[in-house]
């Protein structure tokens, strides 16, 4: 069994020693460092480390949440190594899945996660239910295209304030920055938007 660690900062500017230090102390032949937020799905280091490991292999974090910000994440996380028989080991957090504990740790874990899940459906349903009750649709309305493509039209001409667009064409403020937002992410894809 190869150990392969995974270590993740925020920041460029914070720095990964500690967690090194840590995963080469655990006996990890490979790290994979990267600086990204945790909330990022496309997290490339991650990606790498994930295709590098083989069947009987453990991925070693320093603490969960390195690997993962949600709990959702993680247990994707967990069900994918588990499901190509790779273990996962967290340094901080004392779980190690090639133990007994450590399998009905994450297994708990999933199990909260679950209920979880669960209990926010429950209550968007109540809550839909009970606006309907009182004669409201859950959601939010729908946009008119043709109103948006006029106010694309009075933004483009720069002759028009983004609170006059709004009264004249009855598209929200918010809406009509979102689409200008949609807009430039389309036109530069990599640059985001400030």
């Amino acid at each position: 069994m190869s150990r392969i660690g995974y270590s993740r900062v925020s920041t460029n500017d914070q720095v990964l020693d500690l967690q090194t230090d840590a995963l080469n102390q655990a006996g990890c032949i490979k790290i994979f460092e990267e600086k990204a937020s945790g909330k990022n799905d496309d997290r490339v280091e991650l990606a790498k480390a994930l295709e590098y490991l083989r069947e009987g292999d453990a991925l070693v974090v320093y603490k969960l949440d390195r690997l993962a910000r949600s709990t959702k994440k993680l247990i994707e996380i967990s069900e994918l190594l588990e499901s190509r028989k790779i273990e996962l080991i967290s340094i901080r957090d004392q779980i190690d899945t090639t133990t007994a504990v450590g399998r009905a740790m994450f297994k708990m874990l999933a199990v909260i996660a679950e209920l979880e899940r669960d209990i926010i459906s429950e209550r968007t349903l109540a809550g839909l239910a009970a606006a309907r009750a009182r004669g409201r649709k859950g959601g939010r309305p729908k946009i008119d295209e043709k109103k948006i493509k006029q106010a694309m039209k009075l933004y483009d001409s720069r002759q028009h304030s983004g609170k006059e667009i709004a009264e004249l064409t009855g598209v929200s403020k918010a809406t009509l920055y979102r689409e200008i937002e949609n807009r430039k992410k389309s036109i530069h894809p990599t640059q985001k938007a400030n």
